[in-house]
C-alpha cells in the first residue's frame, strides 16, 4: 500500500532500491536543464548516500557502444559491480532491470537518469502503474531543456510520483543525526558535494577548533 501522508510515507533506506539510468557523455552532451557539473555532482552525491545507507543500486545504460559508458564518478562508489546494458529505450521494459530491482524485495523505487522526459518519466510511469512507490531525484536527472525537464516532472506528479532532491533524500533516509552508524558517512558526502552547507560544516569545526585569545 502506497501512503500520501504521514509518517509512513516518508522514504526509509531498509525499504528502498536506487536505479540510477544512462548517465552517459550522450545524454550528457545534450544536457540542458541544469549544468552539467552539478548533474555530475548530484548523481555522484547520490550514489554515494545509497552506498552509505545499504540502499541496493542498479546501474543501467543504454546502448554503451555508442552512448559511452556511466560516469566514473558513479562507477567508482560500486567498483566491479555490473552495469546492465539496454537496448529498451524504457528501463522497466528490459526484464533484467526489473528482475534485479524485484530481487532486492523492496517497494520504494529511487529513480534518477538522463534524460528526464524519456528514461526517466517512462519507466517512472510504467512502474506506478505496476503498484511501486516511485520516488524521482530530480536534480541528479536532467533533460535536452528546462521545459522538457519541468513537463515530465508533472506528467510524473500527475501519475502519482514523488519528487526529491539527493540531499533531501539523504535527510530523510538519515531521519536523526543521533545514528551515528550514518551520520559520520553521510557528514563526508555533504562535505564533497553539498557544496555551501559542506564548507559551513568545515567552517564549524574550524571555529570550535580555534583558541579564544583573552586580553592579558
Amino acid at each position: 500500500m502506497t501512503f500520501r501522508n504521514g509518517l509512513a510515507s516518508l522514504l526509509r533506506p531498509e525499504d528502498s532500491v536506487l536505479v540510477l539510468i544512462d548517465h552517459q557523455p550522450y545524454q550528457l552532451a545534450n544536457l540542458n536543464s541544469h549544468d552539467p557539473h552539478m548533474v555530475v555532482n548530484n548523481s555522484a552525491a547520490l550514489a554515494k548516500s545509497a552506498k552509505v545507507f545499504n540502499v541496493p543500486t542498479i546501474l543501467t545504460s543504454v546502448v554503451a557502444d555508442r552512448g559511452g559508458l556511466i560516469f566514473p564518478q558513479i562507477t567508482e562508489v560500486f567498483p566491479g559491480q555490473e552495469v546492465i546494458d539496454r537496448t529498451f529505450i524504457n528501463t522497466w521494459e528490459d526484464q533484467k532491470v526489473v528482475d534485479a530491482v524485484k530481487a532486492t524485495r523492496r517497494k520504494q523505487l529511487v529513480i534518477a537518469g538522463l534524460w528526464t522526459e524519456i528514461c526517466v518519466a517512462m519507466p517512472a510511469i510504467q512502474a506506478l502503474g505496476e503498484g511501486w512507490d516511485v520516488t524521482v531525484i530530480t536534480d541528479a536527472s536532467g533533460a535536452v531543456s528546462v521545459e522538457a525537464h519541468e513537463v515530465a516532472i508533472q506528467r510524473m506528479i500527475a501519475a502519482g510520483a514523488n519528487m526529491m532532491t539527493w540531499l533531501a533524500l539523504a535527510a530523510e533516509w538519515q531521519r536523526d543525526w543521533a545514528r551515528v552508524e550514518t551520520a559520520v558517512a553521510l557528514t563526508e558526502v555533504i562535505k564533497q558535494h553539498a557544496a555551501g552547507s559542506g564548507i559551513a560544516y568545515l567552517w564549524e569545526q574550524q571555529l570550535l577548533n580555534t583558541p579564544v585569545t583573552t586580553a592579558a
